[in-house]
């Protein structure tokens, strides 16, 4: 659910996929040649489900832990069930909850791990391994994913030069959402540059609906609000040295950004229930109201990735008509392009295990997922055509078009303790900033404390 290489990158290439973004988001018409030419041979393969060879596994049995749940959890459970028609063997899916690390060490401890896990963080992947619970891939999941992944993705999978990860979802977490009948109704057009959201957010206030609604009892989306804003103004060299502790959180940088951030959350009628009620609405609650109450939602506006395609069909809502979604605005010279990422990752080595994982880094099952909607996958070899609308097909050809050239979550970069704990680090420092945001020096402040302690440096 949240998602970064630590190559360093030039603007040049954020902008060109900012710029790919923005066209594909325009909803034009893609023309059949288009399609053909990014699916390639591909759709008839992974459509007849033969572009992967998996060994009989009858008798075996696996468990899959993922913190997944609702319709996500629903919808890889058919992957699941796809691989156990394929290879006769058994899979249990464990529901986990956050942080994964936590939960996986106290399944560890008692003798009962899971035999693969779906990580959320490249520093999760980077803990797996150093506590020697991961095992490296095998040939067959290696070839997979030389066959069907750009570098990059394969690289983030990685630690010390050895595969551990395979990517099996992504996220575009560069979006904002709206509702169609709110912005008609005051008159509101889809902004390019943060003043333009500001202006956008006035409308719609004048209009009688408050401008955004923010799942502040969910850390994580506050961190990716801040990725956002901190990429797009300070620039890509800077977000690759705070997401490595290399600068202070103390550093001007990120004073301007939170700062910047403040002209939304500190505004108590641009937010939902103001941050109060933020601070107490979990991330799907934060898309649902956006998207329910006819002409009087309890918000315009919903910023987070893809993914929030899943939350929108628990509404009567459709992507495309009712909901739509534009590009998070530039604040700097640049719209930002954040991603995110889960990796599958071996705990228990076995022929089974490895052969679940080979499947995850295949066409075959992605390809079942991206049909079900609200899911991104970076396997290159998904036909556009298997997402089944077409902002969700503009989304995965904007991913697939950035190869190396994406910018991973920076808290899911970061020690678990700082970047991925509920109630802890960076998830609370900003609850806490979006219960106060004219205290940016004491967020700062608190922001570094909690920074030095995880990274175990003093920046």
């Amino acid at each position: 659910m949240r998602n970064q290489s630590s190559t360093i990158r030039t603007s040049r290439t954020v902008t060109t996929l900012a710029a790919l973004l923005a066209g594909a988001l325009a909803l034009t018409a893609c023309s059949s040649s288009d399609d053909k030419k990014d699916s390639g041979d591909k759709s008839s393969a992974s459509a007849s489900g033969s572009t992967v060879s998996l060994p009989k596994l009858n008798g075996e049995s696996l468990e899959v832990a993922a913190v997944w749940t609702g319709t996500e959890q629903a919808n890889f459970k058919k992957v699941l069930a796809e691989f156990e028609k394929r290879t006769g063997a058994k899979v249990t899916f464990v529901p986990a909850q956050d942080p994964i690390i936590n939960f996986l060490g106290s399944k560890i401890a008692g003798g009962q791990p899971p035999d693969v896990a779906l990580l959320p963080q490249p520093g999760a992947i980077k803990q797996a391994v150093e506590k020697k619970w991961a095992k490296p891939l095998g040939p067959e999941a290696l070839q997979e994913l030389q066959k069907n992944y750009a570098q990059g993705w394969q690289d983030i999978g990685k630690v010390d030069g050895k595969q551990y990860g395979a990517y099996y979802k992504a996220a575009n977490k560069s979006l904002i959402w709206y509702n169609a009948k709110a912005f008609e109704n005051a008159g509101a057009k889809e902004p390019k540059t943060w003043p333009e959201l500001l202006s956008t957010a006035q409308a719609v206030y004048d209009s009688g609906v408050t401008p955004f609604s923010v799942g502040g009892a969910d850390g994580w989306t506050l961190t990716d609000w801040f990725e956002n804003v901190y990429l797009s103004q300070a620039g890509p060299e800077k977000y690759d040295q705070l997401a490595q502790h290399k600068i202070k959180w103390t550093d001007p940088s990120v004073k301007q950004a939170l700062t910047t951030l403040a002209q939304i959350w500190g505004k108590k009628d641009y937010v939902a229930g103001g941050a109060d009620g933020a601070l107490q609405t979990e991330f799907p609650a934060s898309v649902t109201q956006t998207f329910t109450g006819g002409d009087q939602p309890k918000a315009a506006m919903v910023y987070e990735g893809d993914f929030v395609q899943v939350n929108i069909g628990d509404t009567k809502a459709k992507v495309g008509t009712d909901a739509k979604v534009f590009p998070f605005p530039a604040v700097g010279s640049s719209a930002p392009v954040v991603s995110g990422g889960d990796a599958a990752v071996i705990l228990k080595d076995s022929k089974a295990a490895q052969a679940l994982v080979t499947f995850l880094a295949s066409p075959d099952a992605a390809t079942i997922q991206a049909r079900l909607g609200g899911y991104l996958s970076p396997n290159k070899n998904v036909p556009v055509s298997a997402y089944p609308n077409q902002v969700q097909q503009t989304i995965a050809k904007a991913l697939i078009a950035s190869g190396d050239n994406f910018r991973f979550d920076m808290s899911d970069q970061a020690p678990q303790a700082f970047g991925g704990t509920p109630g802890k680090g960076e998830w609370k420092d900003l609850q806490d900033f979006l219960k106060n945001p004219k205290d940016v020096a004491g967020a700062q402040a608190q922001l570094e404390k909690d920074a030095a302690a995880a990274y175990g440096n003093g920046g």
